[in-house]
């Protein structure tokens, strides 16, 4: 099906860790029809709880570097100076060509990326929407951070760093919320999805 017959939506949902931007994603799969996740790329070795192909495609820093060289990613960064995540061009471009709707996390450096591409990447461009999670407040950020239990100190303040510098990058985004109560964040993230379908609803009529 060619791609001017379908306008799915494609909406990036971002801040800093500590917002539920991943649980703000995993609803609108869960809860809106015929919406996948974007699938992305990293080096990291897999949790244990974690499947190849589902919740992350695991690539060694070889593999990587090789699609990297081969222009396979629509955007790519390198977290925390460790390891390396990137988004598959194939994972957007065959997903949206066939109107399947996708939803997907990257961090601000991607989404700037990913901005970039669609000034000349049709397909993308018309489907995108940019949603950024903005804390309340970094003392609400980082409470939010200790209540994770996942990080020590060290860890928490480079999040806390990162989420200022995130916070200066807000302008290239088309949609802000400043993140409430779980119930609060995905109801609002709920209203801009409906409003980007309506958009390309309207488009397609």
């Amino acid at each position: 099906m060619p791609f001017t017959d379908v306008h799915p939506v494609l909406m990036i949902i971002a801040g800093p860790a500590g917002t539920g931007k991943t649980t703000l994603a995993a609803r609108i799969v869960a809860e809106v029809p015929g919406v996948e996740k974007v699938i992305t790329v990293t080096t990291r070795p897999a949790r244990p709880d974690e499947v190849d192909g589902k919740d992350y495609h695991f690539f060694t820093e070889g593999k990587f570097d090789r699609s990297l060289a081969h222009g396979e990613f629509l955007e790519w960064a390198r977290v925390h100076g460790r390891f390396r995540y990137g988004t598959l061009r194939r994972s957007v471009h065959e997903k949206l060509a066939a109107g399947i709707n996708l939803v997907m996390n990257v961090d601000v450096q991607g989404v700037r990326s990913i901005n970039e591409v669609a000034k000349s990447d049709p397909m993308i461009r018309s489907a995108l929407v940019t949603v950024f999670v903005k804390p309340p407040s970094m003392e609400e950020l980082r409470n939010r951070l200790i209540g994770r239990g996942h990080d020590d100190e060290e860890e928490i303040a480079r999040r806390l760093k990162s989420a200022e510098d995130e916070m200066r990058s807000i302008d290239i985004f088309d949609e802000v919320i400043v993140s409430g109560s779980r119930k609060e964040d995905f109801a609002r993230v709920l209203a801009i999805w409906e409003a980007a379908a309506r958009r390309e609803s309207s488009q397609a009529s």
